[in-house]
């Protein structure tokens, strides 16, 4: 599905579909009759009303129609139409949200909406507020949200063509395991969610048809094109080609993507990733990547910043070295941490507090060299903290782990994104928290200002892109920067869906992500899609919106899946969690019930998912198998509801 400009030729199609769509709400002949000159839409009127049409991009029929009227700053949302056999399927969503985009082109301020009865839940679910007025149709009121200025920095106020390179750019600090590659396979799939809109989508692994589409109903988006299964090879000996680098190595999809004259977006930097976009980064741009020589960045701008401490860092040519350390720290009460020169996600990180649990983190890391800290509860006795008088304690609700959010634009001016709580258990990363109440004030405005003054070092050193600043608080009213990550990263990713919700649904979405929900079964692909459309109906049915970001790992021998919720209130976000995380054990058990047999007919199991769920949905989503040359699009409509 696409959304382009009416044609005049269009008018009496576009005429006949809202008459459809009008009836299919149950009104008589009479009403319909009385209605048609109101709801027929004349040659001269296309230009005159700005009206859109959401059309089948591979059979060209008009899916929908929707109109922006009026002169800024205040205009009406005069139609709003689907045809009757998508209705619910988010081609309704989609035409609202690329009104509200051209009304903010246009300087509108304010969009009113005298709506049909039946469509004002669906109205009221998208941000629109009820105002007197309106006669015998209910009134409605929406302010198109101003995007953010990081938004507009970081796609130029494009579509965007996202990378999902999490291996290749991990390649380049050394040689991951078998394990590890498999890992990156499947978190690349967050690079779909790596821009508020993307219009394609390139990832190393397979992923079950029916995700894009879930993604584009729940995010209003468009057709994404999709290129998949890119990191699959058959020489266990020798690693899989960098993603980047397979795109280069087919002529036909270099083509294809370079044609779409839209930003390239990579999960990270690389050499590859730089020659297919046309923006390489200079020699040295990644060189903060590096945790030593991100601690070394921290220690010289502490002193400016009051409210920072920063951990002294030692480096070790080797374990026997990193062993005499740390028991020293441990014997000194304090603990201490150990870490590999690079790492995502917590890995090559530990902390070690006791004697006991010494040897079993020796035996896990590499030779050598290591980094050892001490382990921050307070600000200790080796620390450096920053210079002038000391800042008041943080508030006793701030979290162990938050981290700061920014980009740098092509021209190099840094943009702040934001704070966000992070869940971390022992130093394993888990999910994060975005959005207003996620971070306390106090403690968002410390790394905020210290995220920042990191960007300009990173601008200056040659790095363009998305970065992070990762603290844990001390008790002594400080934060501590732990690493710097110059790439995307899961809390990106909740920025992004926040962003998109906020344009689209309105208000000051929480969002957070949850990349490692255990499933109680293994779900095969059309079974997964199925439960999914199920879960994100019973999400929505207590407020809150759910985004599947991993769905790879789910007939994986320890099934997981990854997701991004968002909701208006905490509780709200909270409750969501609690359901999904229920939901996904709950697959145990009705495995067992259903005596350890995937069902045939639809569904999940025999007794799982409405009998309606379809298998492998399709949706507003261009697919293609990225080991083939691009070929016609193959995509089917989905639409919300219509007034």
């Amino acid at each position: 599905m696409r959304i382009r400009e009416a044609r005049p030729d269009e008018a009496p199609a576009l005429s006949a579909l809202v008459l459809r769509s009008k009836a299919h709400w149950g009104y008589d002949e009479a009403f319909l009759a009385a209605c048609r000159d109101e709801l027929t839409i004349s040659a001269h009127e296309v230009t005159a009303r700005r009206l859109a049409v959401a059309e089948d991009e591979t059979s060209g029929e008009a899916l929908g129609v929707a109109s922006l009227e009026g002169r800024a700053p205040d205009g009406t949302l005069g139609l709003l139409f689907v045809e009757p056999r998508v209705i619910g399927l988010g081609i309704g969503r989609a035409l609202y949200a690329h009104v509200l985009d051209r009304a903010r082109e246009l300087g509108f301020e304010r969009l009113t909406i005298d709506s049909d009865p039946h469509a004002v839940d669906f109205y009221r679910t998208l941000g629109a507020r009820p105002v007197p007025g309106g006669g015998a149709l209910p009134r409605l009121l929406v302010e198109p949200p101003p995007r953010k200025a990081w938004v507009r920095a970081w796609t130029g106020g494009l579509r965007t063509v996202q990378l999902g390179n999490v291996g290749e750019f991990q390649a380049q600090f050394g040689e991951p395991t078998p394990l590890a590659r498999r890992a990156s396979g499947h978190y690349s799939c967050l690079a779909a969610l790596g821009s508020p809109h993307p219009a394609a989508v390139v990832l190393p692994m397979t992923v079950p048809p029916g995700w894009v589409e879930l993604l584009c109903r729940q995010l209003a988006w468009e057709s994404v094109e999709v290129y998949d299964g890119l990191g699959a090879h058959h020489n266990d000996e020798a690693p899989p080609p960098g993603l980047a680098a397979a795109i280069l190595a087919r002529p036909a999809l270099t083509r294809r993507l370079r044609g779409l004259q839209l930003p390239f977006v990579p999960w990270g930097h690389t050499g590859p990733s730089g020659e297919l976009s046309g923006e390489p980064l200079p020699p040295g741009a990644l060189r903060y990547e590096s945790k030593s020589a991100a601690n070394s960045l921290f220690r010289r701008l502490a002193p400016a910043h009051p409210a920072i401490t920063v951990p002294v860092q030692r480096t070790v040519a080797n374990r026997r070295e990193a062993a005499r350390l740390l028991l020293a720290l441990i014997r000194s009460g304090a603990g201490g941490v150990v870490k590999t020169e690079h790492g995502v996600g917590g890995s090559g990180t530990h902390v070690v507090r006791s004697v006991r649990g010494l040897l079993p983190v020796l035996r896990a890391l590499p030779r050598g060299p290591l980094l050892v800290e001490d382990y921050l509860t307070d600000v200790a006795d080796g620390s450096a903290p920053g210079q002038g008088d000391s800042p008041p304690d943080l508030p006793p609700d701030v979290p162990r782990d938050l981290t700061y959010d920014g980009l740098v634009d092509p021209a190099g001016t840094v943009h702040d994104v934001g704070a966000a709580r992070m869940d971390v258990a022992d130093t394993a990363y888990r999910g994060a928290t975005v959005g207003p109440g996620a971070v306390p004030d106090r403690a968002a405005s410390i790394a905020l200002r210290f995220g920042h003054a990191v960007g300009l070092e990173l601008a200056a050193s040659g790095y363009r892109g998305w970065y992070d600043v990762d603290f844990v608080t001390a008790t002594a009213g400080r934060l501590a920067p732990t690493e710097i990550n110059l790439r995307l990263t899961g809390p990106s990713v909740a920025f992004m869906v926040k962003a998109r919700l906020d344009e689209t649904r309105g208000g000051d979405h929480l969002v957070r992500s949850l990349d490692h929900i255990p499933l109680g079964a293994r779900l095969p692909d059309a079974q997964l899609i199925a439960w999914l459309e199920e879960l994100t109906g019973r999400c929505a049915g207590i407020g809150a919106v759910l985004v599947p970001s991993i769905p790879t790992a789910a007939f994986d021998p320890a099934p997981f899946l990854g997701v991004l919720l968002a909701a208006r209130a905490p509780d709200c976000l909270d409750a969501a969690e609690a359901l999904v995380r229920g939901a996904a054990q709950d697959l145990g058990r009705i495995f067992a019930q259903a005596g350890g047999i995937f069902s045939q007919a639809g569904g999940i199991f025999s007794q799982a998912a409405p009998a309606s769920s379809p298998a492998a949905p399709t949706g507003p989503a261009v697919r293609q198998r990225a080991a083939t040359p691009p070929r016609s699009p193959r995509s089917a409509p989905r639409s919300s509801r219509a007034h």
